[in-house]
């Protein structure tokens, strides 16, 4: 194989891999959310009830806090 179909062959999986991507984040943001989930938000109520530390949210809150 030149050096032509290389670059070729190289594109085409640059394009595949991008046309994947899209396809399964198009997919991501169509798919509705499951039962019992819908209406959960970051708020004070579901936060005083989760006590996980390696949580983001939970390292801000508490550091507000001090």
């Amino acid at each position: 194989m030149d050096q032509v179909g290389y670059i070729i062959l190289a594109i085409s999986i640059v394009v595949i891999l991008l046309a994947v991507f899209v396809i399964s984040f198009v997919l991501y943001m169509r798919t509705p959310a499951p039962k019992g989930c819908e209406k959960l938000g970051i708020g004070p109520k579901n936060c005083e009830d989760c006590n996980v530390e390696g949580c983001m949210i939970y390292k801000q809150r508490h550091k507000k806090e001090e």
